[in-house]
């Protein structure tokens, strides 16, 4: 079943970002050579029409045999044991198009 994971940022999150990003990112390359990540990404900071590179958060769309096996790798990941994220959703998801 997919699950939605979505990771809400701590305020001024980019240096953590930056920090554990290539953890965060072997993890889902990790879900995504099992076939089980439908997608992934930063929600960038939209200011005057302009998209900054700071985020208020991410989004992570992945294939998980539980709740709490999605709960418990989401718990796992880098940007929640460095910080990163405030909160962290997590909510069945239903995949309809394409």
């Amino acid at each position: 079943m997919y699950f939605a994971i979505l990771g809400e940022d701590v305020a001024n999150s980019l240096p953590l970002r930056l920090a554990v990003r290539p953890a965060h990112l072997q993890r889902l390359e990790h879900l995504k050579a099992e076939g089980r990540l439908l997608l992934a990404g930063p929600f960038p900071i939209l200011q005057d029409s302009e998209l900054l590179t700071t985020f208020s958060g991410s989004l992570i769309v992945a294939d998980f045999d539980s709740f709490d096996a999605c709960q418990t790798w989401a718990n796992a990941d880098p940007y929640v044991t460095a910080g990163v994220y405030a909160q962290v959703t997590i909510k069945p998801f239903k995949k309809i198009l394409p």
